[in-house]
């Protein structure tokens, strides 16, 4: 009898946990393109037909400046009004790690380390991280907790950046969060309350974000995620979703007198990449018009125009990879 052989045992450095993969399908679709149009352009959205202006980086910087000064300046007033937000003997609570965002979200817009997701839920999670080791740190005596302090404020930034590693919400300055709920003593001193208050500056942020970046500028590039979400929705609801498409290009015809035309000759520009899959034996890329092999099965089409990428739902690209495309459609 043939002895049945073993699957191979994969190695440790394999290991993979993409919690996008199994979340992405239950997250509902945007419902931003459905919006009136002033609104769902100040929510990030723009029209397949929207040409985008070219903005030189000193128009760049000037809504920066203006955007941090307005966005820090929100954070700190509100957060000064809130009295449980207050630290030792009535301080103000100042959460220095809203500067670092500041500058994500208002110059380095593009960036995935700067969209929603990661500036509000990376925020919240960094500091129910830090208020946690903080509060583990505090059941030693006093003494022995100034003694160790070093050791928890380290825990407390190591643990959040593998959360949110692991929940796909990176974003740098929640780092300095988790570390400011263990270093620093108002922080420290409010406790829990850290929790809903980072969450309020971190919503406050987004808003004036909405405004200021998106008079000239687009943001931001995605809610959740550049990957395709709501396959569990789409599957029951495609009819319903048709009929909205249907009704959003009907919205969008409708809104073309208000698309800015920033040029002349900005007519869409398209380009066709055709994937072709094939059997292991044969691996092969055609292009379009070339002579197949006849062991080819399936062709895929990512579709590049101007301000806009198809990708088909059975073609999956990873983050950087569909930021890549989106860059090379803005050149066109």
């Amino acid at each position: 009898m043939a002895r049945r052989s073993r699957p191979p045992i994969r190695s440790a450095a394999a290991w993979e946990l993409n919690v996008d993969a199994h979340l992405n399908q239950f997250i509902p679709p945007s419902f931003v393109p459905y919006l009136p149009w002033p609104l769902a352009h100040f929510l990030g959205y723009r029209p397949p037909a929207h040409s985008k202006c070219k903005i030189g980086n000193l128009v760049v910087i000037a809504w920066a400046f203006i955007g941090v000064f307005c966005g820090v300046s929100v954070v700190n007033v509100v957060g000064a009004h809130v009295s449980v937000f207050r630290g030792v003997n009535g301080a103000e609570t100042t959460i220095g790690s809203f500067g670092a965002a500041a500058v994500l979200e208002f110059y380095a817009i593009e960036s995935p380390l700067a969209q929603p997701r990661n500036a509000v839920l990376g925020q919240v999670v960094s500091s129910i991280v830090g208020v946690s080791v903080a509060k583990l740190f505090s059941l030693l005596s006093a003494a022995r907790f100034e003694a160790l302090r070093w050791l928890a404020a380290s825990l407390a930034c190591a643990a959040a950046t593998a959360t949110m590693a692991l929940t796909g919400t990176v974003h740098p300055p929640a780092g300095a969060t988790a570390l400011l709920a263990v270093t620093d003593g108002n922080a420290y001193h409010i406790g829990w309350w850290l929790v809903p208050a980072v969450l309020l500056g971190s919503v406050l942020m987004q808003v004036i974000a909405l405004l200021v970046n998106n008079l000239q500028r687009r943001y931001p590039m995605y809610w959740w995620s550049p990957e395709s979400v709501g396959q569990f929705w789409k599957q029951g609801m495609g009819s319903i979703l048709t009929r909205l498409t249907i009704k959003s290009e009907e919205d969008e015809e409708k809104a073309a007198p208000h698309v800015d035309k920033c040029l002349e000759d900005s007519s869409p520009v398209t380009g066709h990449v055709t994937f072709t899959r094939t059997p292991s034996s044969c691996q092969q890329l055609t292009t379009m018009g070339a002579q197949e092999d006849e062991c080819v099965h399936e062709h895929l089409r990512v579709t590049i125009t101007r301000n806009a990428v198809v990708v088909p739902d059975s073609l999956f690209l990873r983050p950087e990879e569909k930021l890549m495309l989106e860059a090379l459609s803005e050149r066109l």
